[in-house]
């Protein structure tokens, strides 16, 4: 009976470790970052026009790479700009809050 209880503790142990840190891998899948990517937002970004599906959806999955183009000098004016801000406000993906 010792044994099967062990055993038990043994198969929850490894349940909780897959769902604690795999799970994490899961749900960071890696991104490949590229402004390219934010085409789709082009138009609204450069005029009052409201984004796309499409755009917002990009704009989320590229959003890790957000500081790297804030960082970026070739980038910067147009990842800075208010309708830029306002595009990802739109789309409910606010910039982060990128460190110095």
């Amino acid at each position: 009976m010792k044994s099967v209880c062990y055993y038990n503790v043994a198969i929850l142990c490894v349940v909780a470790f897959v769902l604690v840190f795999g799970g994490s891998q899961v749900c960071t899948a890696a991104v490949t970052c590229s402004p390219l990517e934010l085409a789709p937002c082009a138009t609204a970004i450069t005029s009052s026009s409201p984004p796309s599906a499409i755009c917002c959806g990009k704009l989320k999955e590229q959003r890790p790479c957000l500081c790297k183009y804030v960082k970026d000098p070739n980038l910067q004016k147009l990842v800075n700009s208010p309708n830029a801000k306002k595009v990802a406000s739109t789309c409910g993906s606010p910039f982060p809050s990128c460190p110095s």
